[in-house]
């Protein structure tokens, strides 16, 4: 076992501080300025009020880009862990001509700028669907984040099932299981924690999506990013970003919690 000596110690730690510092110090501050009682965030704070809390809770136009948030990322996760899941398993079961570009195809939305997407969905909405008189609506903009959260699902299960011993799946067909008793007890848990955290990782990446959002929101419609960046621009409301931001930063808490519990409680079955 590597030994350290106490001068090294001291200076990974305060490595570490630094490190610690340079990730949270603006959290902190967003935290803090949620309770100021100027209008613009500054620092030190001029004062601590609760009226800014009263007043984000208050506010219908936010709780309604909050439900469109979560509708939104719910559907997207849906499509994502479907047909992610659907595409891992093409991909590491068989063999076809053209697997690696269909691999390459899968994975390029999440490399793309988020502008390009965004671009090439209104141009299809516009300019294709709708004058064939499709109107897409709110189903486009789920469609639309849908394209990349495919790739957080399809990366997490296709990783976890290059690591699974198929020989399992062989005993349990070979023991008179049906394919579906056989992918509910035998295969599915082996690569569920990989399917729920592809999941969880879909959702936040569409609930916190703005670019291609902007592109594609039909009129009226606002996201909690596109509410978030407008009240930016009016100082008087900045304050209440403040607000759900730091809302948003404990709730991010529970789904890493909960995806190092999984991982905890695979290892713990291994």
């Amino acid at each position: 076992m590597l030994r350290l000596t106490r001068g090294t110690k001291v200076a990974f730690g305060v490595v570490v501080a630094i490190v610690l510092l340079f990730l949270y110090a603006p959290l902190f501050l967003v935290i803090i300025n949620s309770f100021n009682v100027a209008p613009i965030a500054n620092w030190p704070i001029s004062g601590f009020t609760l009226d800014w809390w009263v007043r984000a809770f208050q506010n219908e136009a936010l709780w309604a880009a909050v439900q469109n948030s979560v509708i939104v990322a719910a559907g997207a996760m849906v499509i994502a862990l479907l047909l992610g899941t659907l595409a891992a398993f093409a991909l590491q079961r068989f063999e076809f001509f053209g697997k690696h570009t269909v691999n390459l195809l899968i994975v390029l939305p999440i490399a793309l700028p988020g502008v390009v997407t965004g671009v090439a969905f209104s141009n299809s909405f516009n300019n294709v669907l709708e004058p064939a008189g499709i109107q897409v609506g709110y189903f486009g903009m789920i469609i639309a984040h849908a394209t990349f959260c495919i790739v957080m699902v399809f990366n997490n299960v296709f990783a976890r099932l290059r690591r699974m011993n198929p020989s399992m799946q062989e005993a349990s067909m070979d023991l008179g299981a049906s394919l579906w008793q056989t992918f509910r007890l035998v295969t599915f848990p082996q690569f569920r924690t990989a399917f729920v955290a592809g999941g969880l990782l879909a959702f936040a990446l569409s609930f916190d999506e703005i670019v291609v959002t902007i592109f594609t929101a039909p009129a009226g419609v606002d996201t909690l990013p596109l509410w978030m960046f407008n009240q930016m621009a009016r100082p008087n409301e900045a304050t209440q970003v403040n607000v759900i931001a730091t809302v948003l930063i404990l709730l991010s808490f529970i789904p890493v919690y909960i995806s190092q519990r999984l991982t905890r409680a695979e290892e713990e079955e291994r």
